[in-house]
């Protein structure tokens, strides 16, 4: 990544004085922080926009409320130019079986690791011994997670903890998810191609435990393949919903282990975050504490701007101060990314936000 992106006006300036940031400073990981109604979401999409347009890093977003998966549509009163560069670009959106203008979103159960398998399946090594046996030794024997297939395997079997684990299996609900590939095509086959943008729309499953398995699925291969050092910019909206700071589940808890651990480690092989959140103590803090970069929004908390002001020790004093008082779209950018700490009115869209608002009836 090279070059520097204008996203908007520096706001403590008078005119229209531009507002860039260092693109070829993504290679660090960015925290983006504002309270509700501050325009968070909105102002991120301007800069993914831009690093569209700016870089030829591909983006993978992971999007709980479907506030992305627009990001291919461009607004009508986008310059001609730059909407023809932008609806060039290859965007996925990758949905809930059932939701239209995406492929589905998929993951293959037997491909993820063994810790997240188990994990799907509250299944403890100790405690579970037997059936965490009978899952290790499942790899080999079914392909897709077919539920007819793979209930014909372990009823078909003379091992009892295969039977115990069909049980848990029907149990839970899990055969029948909509998550599952069953021989189609999985979100990890389409990461592995390395389209400009992939976004995942969590928000729609069934059970909220397969959007977190979805994510979960993905982002272990990215680390799995890491060696392949093919970069990656990974956008986690909501940042607190994969990446807690007190896991209550063991799919969160193998979430946050993942996320935290590319965080420490990601940088070298080019698995670069972008966590977005509305307070920095819903965010695990040995990912939060990784971060160089810092996109801070209006936030009210003395609390919240005390905690930044720790992590953060390079963006400057009377700034985070201000942030209260900011207005809507306006953010403080400090860290690798910014060539010196200002706070930015941020640019209009050129593409449509997926998400809004919902009006108070009158």
């Amino acid at each position: 990544m090279t070059g520097d992106i204008t996203i908007g006006t520096l706001a403590d300036v008078d005119g229209d004085t531009p507002a860039a940031l260092r693109a070829s400073r993504f290679n660090r990981h960015t925290f983006w922080c504002g309270q509700s109604g501050s325009g968070k979401t909105y102002a991120l999409g301007v800069v993914l926009e831009r690093l569209l347009l700016g870089t030829q890093v591909p983006m993978l977003i992971l999007d709980p409320n479907a506030d992305f998966v627009r990001l291919w549509e461009v607004r009508d009163e986008t310059d001609p130019e730059t909407a023809a560069a932008l609806g060039a670009l290859d965007v996925r959106v990758l949905r809930p079986r059932g939701l239209a203008d995406a492929s589905p979103l998929h993951v293959r159960y037997i491909d993820m690791s063994l810790r997240a398998r188990a994990a799907t399946l509250q299944i403890d090594p100790v405690r579970d011994a037997a059936e965490y046996n009978a899952l290790l030794h499942l790899e080999g024997e079914v392909g897709p997670l077919e539920s007819d297939h793979l209930a014909t395997v372990l009823r078909e079997s003379d091992d009892p903890a295969k039977h115990a684990l069909l049980r848990r299996l029907e149990n839970l609900g899990v055969l029948d998810w909509d998550v599952w590939a069953r021989g189609q095509t999985s979100a990890e086959d389409v990461v592995d191609e390395r389209p400009r943008a992939t976004v995942m729309d969590l928000g729609g499953f069934h059970e909220q435990q397969e959007a977190r398995v979805a994510a979960l699925a993905v982002l272990d291969h990215l680390w799995a393949t890491r060696e392949r050092r093919r970069p990656m910019l990974i956008v986690i909206d909501e940042a607190h919903n994969l990446c807690r700071p007190d896991p209550e589940t063991d799919v969160e808890a193998a979430l946050t282990e993942r996320i935290v651990q590319i965080a420490a480690e990601g940088r070298k092989y080019g698995l670069w975050l972008v966590l977005s959140t509305q307070r920095p103590s819903k965010v695990h803090v040995n990912a939060l504490s990784q971060c160089d970069n810092l996109a801070l929004m209006r936030m009210s908390s003395p609390r919240d701007l005390a905690e930044l002001a720790d992590v953060f020790g390079y963006a400057p004093a009377d700034l985070l101060a201000a942030s209260p008082h900011f207005l809507q779209g306006q953010a403080l950018f400090a860290g690798g990314f910014a060539p010196e700490a200002s706070v930015v009115q941020v640019a209009a869209r050129w593409t449509h936000e997926g998400g809004s608002d919902v009006a108070v009836p009158l």
